[in-house]
């Protein structure tokens, strides 16, 4: 056993006494052994064997509660409390809650003011980022003359020409686009896999006029997918603009 727990051993019925006495309310030997621990560094056989002596001393009372004992202070060294003393305790106790929800409400909006003077900018910081704003606002100042200076403004015919050049071959694009996924819907109608194993690993069988040749007048040509070259916007992560 250390020193300082043998000391805090030595002085346990004192320390024990006077806490049953102060809080005047049942304790078993766990909860004093909790409550007292960390602060006098009492361990949990001496607390349970230094209340066992004081009960048989007659200083504290020790009651069965259950499977457990009980301690609390004796009540014959008090005073005999009247119903009068009793109403102004609670009165008391009133007055003290009501103070306390009080004092709870201006903590919270100390700390509340308190988290958004911390989250709020210093002088320093606000004449920094001031400063960083002239600066991006005379750069846009800047850039704004250059462009006003400029002389080779675009016309409003020429935006409207590159407007109209612009919808036209998106138009174009929707067409051929369509035309591409109707041919390929038509010939995965009789291919066995999927349209995404196509694309991969598929070959294309196309149907060439041989002209007069004598015995056949036309033949079919198998092209591989490598050669014929299929790929789709997605392929290359291009989007359709919008019209």
């Amino acid at each position: 056993m250390s020193k300082s727990r043998a000391e805090a051993t030595t002085g346990a019925p004192g320390i024990l006494l006077r806490y049953l006495q102060e809080q005047n309310r049942p304790y078993s030997a766990q909860d004093v052994f909790g409550n007292l621990q960390r602060e006098h560094g009492l361990g949990k056989a001496a607390v349970v064997k230094t209340l066992e002596q004081l009960a048989q001393q007659g200083k504290i009372k020790e009651k069965m509660y259950g499977k457990q004992k009980i301690y609390f202070a004796n009540q014959d060294q008090f005073d005999m409390v009247s119903d009068a003393d009793l109403q102004a305790l609670d009165v008391k106790i009133v007055a003290l809650t009501a103070k306390v929800q009080c004092l709870q409400q201006s903590c919270r909006h100390m700390e509340a003011e308190f988290k958004e003077l911390t989250s709020a900018l210093t002088t320093l910081e606000m004449q920094k980022e001031i400063q960083e704003l002239k600066e991006e606002c005379s750069g846009y100042t800047e850039r704004l003359q250059n462009i006003r200076a400029a002389t080779n403004h675009v016309t409003p015919e020429e935006k409207e020409q590159v407007y109209s050049e612009r919808q036209k071959y998106c138009k174009e694009w929707r067409k051929r686009k369509r035309m591409a996924t109707e041919l390929s819907d038509a010939i995965l109608e009789g291919y066995p896999k999927s349209k995404k194993q196509f694309f991969v690993s598929g070959s294309l069988l196309f149907l060439f006029p041989w002209g007069h040749h004598p015995g056949r007048s036309h033949s079919l040509i198998h092209i591989p997918q490598e050669e014929v070259g299929i790929e789709t916007d997605e392929d290359n992560n291009v989007k359709l603009p919008d019209p």
